[in-house]
């Protein structure tokens, strides 16, 4: 029997995620945005719901060993809070290409007398 693979809807437009209402754009940084995504245990990671039926989340009990949640598979590329942070904006920062470069004369100082 061949699996299926689940169509996930994702909220990425021009390159951001316009439901976060601090998210940070990486339009020109060259890192592309990443769709949602089924982990090993069945759980959406990256849809901003965060509310799979299959997630420990919705079956936590006493007995529920929290490192079942660690690892890469519960961490999305581009749609995780972590990118909220100074020092990863920061990052996407140095990412971003400049938008120009101003206009300089090889000669004149076109500035000269402005100030």
């Amino acid at each position: 029997m061949e699996k299926k693979k689940e169509e996930i809807q994702s909220p990425i437009l021009d390159e951001t995620q316009p439901h976060q209402i601090d998210a940070p754009s990486f339009k020109g940084t060259g890192i592309k945005m990443q769709p949602p995504f089924v982990n090993k245990y069945g759980v959406v990671i990256g849809d901003s719901k965060y509310n799979s039926p299959n997630s420990p989340l919705n079956q936590w009990s006493e007995n529920t060993d929290p490192s079942i949640m660690a690892g890469d598979e519960w961490v999305h590329p581009t749609n995780d809070i972590g990118w909220n942070t100074e020092e990863n904006r920061e990052l996407l920062e140095a990412k971003r290409r400049p938008q120009g470069v101003p206009f300089m004369h090889p000669s004149i100082d076109v500035s000269y007398g402005q100030d």
